[in-house]
């Protein structure tokens, strides 16, 4: 059963070896937008130092100089498994123990606008992946959820804070399990958070995770909450790499 999958008594059949030669950064920053992506290799002077590969294409890792700090950037894939895979093959490019993490996230309550900021607490793991990091259990913790609250406070951005809940399946995010999660805290969904902090927690890096609220799964017909063509308010849109950037910054002289 999936909930006997979390081994620490043998060895993986297949490890990633650290590279010698891997950019030490302080920071790395991924996130999904290949909106984003474009933004940062125009706005900033970008060094690509390397790749990560799947079947379906390459990543682009990228490092930067900002605010007298040196980051790291790439674009990791949808859904838990591939973006688990990224986090577990940056230290073939970058040396780093600090990771930030933000992408969109289906919204469950109607009271929350729109792009939003949302930071999650804790996360309900209705996903496979983070079995084989960490022993069975409901939710997973998010650990520096403080600190990015903190963070946003003291920069005064608007945020949300509550549950989130991780699963493999969006088509299958029913009815009754909308009502279940939303009762339980959890103010947003989406498809890896418990999983990335799993695998973080296992590798010993501190990762520190927010979401943009999207679509809205909270009315009487699921709605997507944009305009077609619309950037702005939306997990493209690249004032939430500043908001990540600062979050780098504040992280990094922790």
């Amino acid at each position: 059963m999936i909930t006997d999958s979390f081994d620490d008594k043998s060895s993986a059949k297949i490890n990633v070896t650290k590279s010698e030669n891997a950019v030490k950064v302080d920071a790395v920053i991924f996130t999904f937008s290949h909106v984003i992506e474009e933004y940062v290799a125009e706005n900033y002077e970008c060094e690509k130092v390397g790749e990560l590969h799947m079947a379906h294409g390459k990543s682009n890792v990228y490092c930067f100089e900002h605010g007298g700090h040196k980051f790291g950037f790439f674009r990791t894939w949808v859904g838990a498994p591939a973006c688990v895979g990224t986090v577990e093959e940056i230290p073939t490019v970058l040396d780093t123990k600090k990771l930030i993490y933000f992408g969109g996230a289906g919204c469950l309550n109607k009271e929350i606008a729109r792009g939003k900021v949302m930071v999650p607490t804790e996360a309900y793991r209705d996903e496979g992946t983070s079995y084989h990091y960490a022993p069975a259990a409901d939710y997973i913790k998010i650990k520096n959820a403080g600190v990015v609250a903190s963070f946003m406070e003291e920069n005064k951005i608007p945020f949300v804070l509550g549950k989130t809940w991780t699963t493999d399946a969006f088509y299958r995010e029913t009815l009754n399990n909308f009502e279940k999660h939303k009762a339980d805290g959890c103010v947003s969904v989406e498809m890896e958070g418990s999983a990335v902090q799993a695998v973080c927690d296992f590798r010993g890096l501190d990762v520190y995770i927010f979401y943009t609220g999207g679509d809205l799964l909270d009315a009487p017909e699921w709605t997507m909450r944009k305009e077609e063509g619309q950037i702005k308010h939306t997990q493209h849109d690249s004032g939430h790499f500043d908001i990540a950037l600062a979050l780098a910054e504040y992280v990094a002289k922790i």
